[in-house]
């Protein structure tokens, strides 16, 4: 994931940062506890494409 991209990337609901999740291939939303997906290197950045943080990918987050 382009590092500059990631650096202006922010949540289409709370408009904070998302944390990029190389292992998952996903942009996180520490706000929203949602995970959005990256396909083909592109970040989907739509609500209807997101899906909840199961409780223990959010503790994994919740306070870095």
């Amino acid at each position: 994931m382009n590092k500059t991209l990631l650096e202006i990337l922010v949540s289409p609901i709370s408009k904070t940062p998302l944390v990029y999740r190389e292992a998952e291939n996903e942009l996180w939303s520490k706000a929203d506890r949602l995970a959005f997906p990256i396909r083909e290197g592109i970040p989907i950045l739509l609500v209807e494409e997101a899906r909840p943080l199961k409780a223990e990918e959010w503790d994994t987050i919740k306070h870095g």
